[in-house]
């Protein structure tokens, strides 16, 4: 092999690795999650929908004003709502790590106030009960295994991925 060839090799995996770093994609296990804020306050009447099961009856949904990008963790959290036709809702305050594919429940509304899980942790958001986590990652929240630069960027990608009904 020459030379020239052998620093392109060497070149490209430099780049690769450096761009898969940056992205998430390589975990040396020193990622530590930031200061997670205080559950922020939502509005049923400004919710966004988004998909999880075409056969389920329960609507799921994200208040935009909630959803914050931490610059420091990456992680990308939000206040989700899933409503029963009877009318039921269950409201939570959760958190996305794009680049692992997790997720970490932090409180529960209770309809008057927000409890705090007594000790949250991360699982894989295709393991989960309910796959509204994957649903609204794949509709918007993340951006492939990155997360999106600006919240205004995820609620483009909802209402682009909802077509013209959520508004």
């Amino acid at each position: 092999m020459s030379m020239s060839r052998a620093l392109l090799i060497v070149l490209a995996c430099t780049v690769i690795t450096g761009a898969r770093a940056q992205s998430g994609w390589l975990d040396d296990g020193a990622w530590k999650e930031g200061e997670v804020p205080a559950p922020p306050a939502f509005s049923m009447d400004r919710l966004i929908r988004f998909e999880v099961n075409p056969n389920s009856p329960l609507v799921y949904a994200v208040d935009p004003q909630t959803i914050s990008i931490s610059a420091a963790d990456r992680v990308l959290r939000y206040v989700v709502v899933a409503r029963s036709p009877s009318g039921g809702r269950n409201v939570f305050y959760e958190g996305l790590r794009c680049a692992t594919a997790e997720v970490k429940t932090y409180a529960r509304h209770t309809g008057e106030a927000w409890v705090m899980m007594a000790e949250p942790q991360w699982a894989p958001m295709a393991s989960r009960p309910s796959r509204h986590a994957l649903m609204f990652a794949r509709q918007g929240a993340c951006d492939n295994a990155g997360t999106p630069s600006q919240p205004a960027d995820v609620v483009r990608a909802l209402r682009q991925s909802a077509g013209s009904g959520n508004r």
